[in-house]
């Protein structure tokens, strides 16, 4: 029998992401050699990346990714997508047959365009419109699950340890100038595919280190707006929450940061900015449903950008590093140093405080 000290606890999940801010893109390999010294803080039961610019042909269309769970299942998905949408290319996802990942589903995308006439009828822009279908389809369509969703993105996502996931779904073969990662290591949740990360809407995805103690209370909050958490897991409801404050509320990021990663009220008491301090005050006096409680890192992927956030208590290890225009974020140093052993300024972003890179202004993503 193993006692307590003999064995390794990792503190659950590895996280790791990747920007050029100059735009340059860069194959998937580096983000997956990332993962493999943060193995252990995986269990196998899901590992996933998202990655930014990999499909300039079809920039100004909507990539769908789907998992079926047989061709009856996506049949009838097709039959409801060609009521809202044009389809311009359907085709399977390569992948690349290894004995690490199994029981795969179906794995299929869809290129497409909004129907005007249904956008129009439906009285929202089209982003809205976007994200209504992809909960449609997800409690709709039985057998079919949409895990991605965004223009010139995609998530690619299973059971498995990540740096098989990577070589599973052939990323060493994409080119984009924003990846992130991440390796399960589920608590409370089933480990399945449709349960692994990235979780995404529309631009937005999501990659998550932690446990979220305040689920229930988010999930009834957000659902109350039209989101749908189908996807059994905690990390879900988070992604739904940046969509609603950032795209739907208008908020900045920092000033997202400051809901789900909210100061204590004794901070905001202190504070000696009294403009800072009324914005703080009407933040959490607004959303006080959408603090997000527990141990949490998480990288939030948007097109242009990543975001590093850390729970106010900063309970979950994450640190940043830069060399030249990239700048790498992960749970380990040494993730980073996978990537660029070059590497000079590393450091450990705070509790709730956001580190935001974007890609330069005029660079064409």
């Amino acid at each position: 029998m193993q006692l307590e000290g003999q064995v390794r606890i990792p503190s659950g999940c590895a996280i790791a992401a990747a920007i050029s801010r100059d735009g340059k893109t860069m194959t998937g390999e580096k983000i997956m050699n990332a993962m493999k010294p943060m193995h252990d803080r995986s269990n196998g039961l899901g590992g996933g990346f998202a990655a930014y610019g990999i499909y300039p042909e079809y920039r100004d269309l909507y990539a769908f990714h789907f998992f079926f769970k047989d061709r009856a299942s996506r049949k009838d998905c097709e039959v409801f997508l060609k009521e809202y949408f044009e389809i311009v290319k359907s085709e399977i996802i390569p992948t690349r047959k290894i004995p690490e990942i199994t029981d795969e589903p179906i794995i299929w995308r869809y290129f497409v365009a909004p129907l005007k006439s249904m956008v129009s009828s439906a009285q929202v822009d089209e982003n809205e419109f976007v994200a209504r279908m992809v909960m449609r389809v997800n409690i709709e369509v039985s057998g079919a699950y949409l895990f991605s969703s965004g223009k010139n993105m995609g998530t690619f996502k299973a059971v498995g340890f990540p740096e098989d996931v990577g070589r599973f779904y052939r990323l060493d073969e994409y080119e984009g100038y924003s990846w992130t990662a991440h390796g399960r290591y589920p608590t409370n949740t089933p480990g399945w595919w449709g349960g692994a990360h990235p979780f995404t809407l529309l631009d937005y995805s999501i990659v998550h280190n932690g446990e979220i103690s305040s689920y229930d209370a988010n999930r009834r909050f957000i659902e109350m707006f039209g989101y749908k958490c189908t996807l059994q897991t905690d990390t879900e409801v988070i992604t739904y929450i940046m969509d609603y404050l950032i795209r739907r509320q208008g908020l900045t990021m920092n000033e997202a940061s400051s809901v789900i990663a909210a100061p204590f009220w004794s901070t905001i008491e202190n504070k000696t900015d009294t403009e800072d301090k009324e914005k703080h005050i009407y933040l959490r006096t607004m959303f006080p449903n959408l603090l997000v409680t527990g141990p949490f890192s998480i990288v939030f992927g948007f097109r242009g950008g990543l975001m590093a956030l850390n729970d106010r208590l900063k309970l979950r290890s994450m640190v940043v590093g830069e060399h030249d225009d990239m700048v790498y974020i992960a749970s380990e140093e040494a993730a980073i140093r996978v990537m660029d052993n070059n590497v000079k300024n590393i450091w450990a972003p705070s509790g709730g405080e956001p580190v935001i890179v974007k890609v330069r202004e005029g660079v064409n993503i």
